[in-house]
């Protein structure tokens, strides 16, 4: 049985406004709202919704977190922002957004209205954090010889979530996060999340680390 559910996506931002448009043109969104911390972005469901946040910390070190996104053509994102960082290495091309943090766009024939491919994850094993976050969530972990992925996660507006080993620790909080409603916040950290923050008179949620130290927030239902 699962321990939460997918509620929506997270992306810190310095200027919160400017990457609020970057990423609703390119992952096919709507800028909702604009207030004077955070910009909602909206689909065609609640689970599509991103919310991007404004913090002071601009991109200093690799993030640990990136987004994978279906386009027609390298160019389309470029034209939004984005600037190259690796454009032959691999069959699609990684980038960097307006502020500096790296995603990597697919070039498709036909390309979704919708186009968030996959949320990529660096952790330190990727096995570990697959069949920890399938059992969070209730997806299916599969393991691949680089890389393991949870894949059918109830709710997600995206393919799947990729969790790739990498030999450095994580240095900084990550810039991309996703939120879980949770019937059972007690027995979500007895199965090894850890709090970060507990909620208070200013935040509503709270915010928890996987166990290879990945921050998300939890939102509990109320009946």
């Amino acid at each position: 049985m699962a321990l939460a559910t997918y509620k929506d996506l997270c992306i810190d931002a310095v200027d919160h406004e400017a990457m609020a448009s970057f990423w609703a043109s390119l992952l096919g969104l709507t800028v909702e709202s604009v207030g004077a911390t955070n910009a909602k972005l909206v689909g065609p469901t609640p689970r599509h919704t991103v919310w991007v946040n404004r913090v002071p910390e601009p991109v200093t070190v690799k993030q640990r977190v990136h987004l994978d996104v279906h386009v027609g053509a390298v160019d389309d994102a470029l034209a939004l922002g984005a600037t190259p960082l690796d454009m032959e290495s691999f069959t699609w091309k990684v980038l960097r957004d307006p502020e500096g943090g790296e995603l990597c766009v697919f070039e498709r024939d036909q390309v979704p209205d919708y186009r968030l491919y996959e949320v990529v994850v660096d952790v330190g094993d990727d096995v570990a954090a697959a069949s920890w976050w399938a059992g969070v969530l209730g997806a299916t972990a599969s393991q691949e010889e680089d890389w393991s992925a949870l894949d059918q996660i109830p709710g997600a507006p995206f393919e799947c979530v990729v969790f790739q080993e990498v030999p450095e620790p994580q240095r900084v909080k990550n810039r991309i996060h996703w939120d879980l409603t949770v019937p059972d916040l007690e027995e979500l950290i007895a199965s090894g999340a850890t709090v970060v923050r507990e909620r208070d008179d200013e935040i509503g949620w709270t915010v928890l680390a996987d166990p290879q130290g990945n921050e998300f927030c939890a939102f509990e239902e109320t009946a």
